[in-house]
């Protein structure tokens, strides 16, 4: 059965798991955000191509191609979106939701610093 919490709840749980997130990392987050929805959209789904249960997703650049004028950040804030009824539907108590939440996380983080699912696969990402 799925273990469900208020949004207030898993938002509070999605900033924890940013804030325990390697400083080697953090330290790279400019101008990008994290949201949390229900759910993906259709075109979200179709954008991964996968058929598997979509648990996060990145938009933006990615850290390893953005370019900036004099260091000027690139103008457009970069996202994360966790969905949080299917991150919810696969864990059946607070830990694995925390853990499941950290684990999405770092994969997007993966992906804004240019991994591919190929490349976070082989690493187990």
């Amino acid at each position: 059965m799925p273990y469900r919490v208020s949004k207030n709840d898993f938002d509070k749980l999605v900033e924890k798991a940013i804030e325990e997130l390697p400083e080697e990392f953090r330290k790279y987050f400019i101008n990008i955000t994290v949201i949390v929805e229900d759910q993906p959209s259709r075109a979200g789904r179709r954008l991964t191509g996968s058929k598997e249960l979509l648990l996060g997703l990145f938009r933006g650049v990615p850290y390893t191609i953005k370019g900036g004028f004099f260091d000027i950040p690139y103008p457009m804030p970069d996202k994360i979106i966790l969905f949080q009824r299917n991150i919810e539907s696969l864990c059946s108590s607070e830990k694995e939701l925390i853990k499941l939440i950290t684990e999405t996380l770092i994969h997007e983080v993966g992906h804004y610093f240019g991994l591919s699912e190929k490349d976070l696969k082989r690493h187990k990402i």
